[in-house]
């Protein structure tokens, strides 16, 4: 199983708490919002969009919530503009790193993200020391409740998916960004709901680590990933078995 399907599986044990699912909706909220922004308030017309709005179903967001971040985001109601940054940098043992940010206020972004970086032995990069090593992919996660592995794994292959991992009772299911709706309209089509879909940065090459190190990468991951502005944290390293077992 890879590293970003692992790293799947930690926040969604992670997320079942109330509080955790309000950090998420604060989130998907703001990703709303800005999707509606840049591309407009109709979700056919607005594929960005669309993957917000899917994205926030999938963690069973209402209706209403979802509709005031449109009206927000297409200009309709006032509120705070954000912006996109994304930051580079290293964790612990040297693991690349890659913050996603959505942010009313750069200079409070940026002044947070390295002092977590800084207090978890890592260190903030320059723009491009770290991007060549990701790739931007869509992963889908389906409850194995709902479905069984042979007849995901024909519905999304067919409909042009890289791979399917098996981890704690859900299927991640990867494609690339092309392919994303494409897979996901499939699911849809065949009945099989989904928890959850999202563009991720995959990284190319692994770095193996220790349960010691990889348990403080993580530790920094959870870190980066309580604060507000951040939406999504990228790491090249494998997780290993037995802390997902732990």
């Amino acid at each position: 199983m890879s590293g970003h399907s692992k790293w799947s599986t930690i926040k969604h044990k992670k997320a079942r708490t109330d509080a955790v699912r309000g950090k998420i909706f604060t989130k998907l909220i703001r990703e709303i919002t800005v999707a509606a922004r840049e591309g407009g308030g109709d979700i056919d017309a607005n594929p960005r969009l669309r993957l917000a709005v899917q994205s926030a179903k999938g963690h069973n967001m209402p209706n209403d919530n979802i509709s005031r971040a449109i009206k927000k985001g297409s200009g309709e109601t006032g509120g705070a503009v954000f912006e996109q940054i994304c930051y580079e940098g290293y964790g612990p043992a040297g693991v690349a790193m890659m913050i996603d940010t959505l942010t009313d206020n750069k200079n409070r972004t940026t002044a947070e993200v390295r002092h977590a970086l800084t207090k978890h032995n890592g260190n903030l990069g320059e723009t491009g020391c770290v991007a060549w090593n990701f790739e931007t992919k869509g992963v889908i996660r389906v409850s194995g409740g709902r479905c069984d592995e042979d007849t995901l794994m024909e519905v999304v292959l067919e409909a042009g998916a890289e791979d399917i991992a098996n981890e704690d009772g859900f299927f991640t299911v990867t494609t690339s960004v092309v392919d994303l709706h494409r897979v996901t309209t499939a699911l849809e089509s065949g009945n099989i709901p989904f928890e959850s879909v999202e563009l991720v940065r995959v990284p190319n090459t692994l770095v193996e680590l220790d349960a010691d190190d990889a348990r403080k990468v993580l530790k920094l991951m959870e870190w980066l990933e309580d604060l507000d502005d951040v939406q999504r944290v990228s790491a090249n390293f494998d997780i290993p078995d037995e802390i997902m077992q732990g």
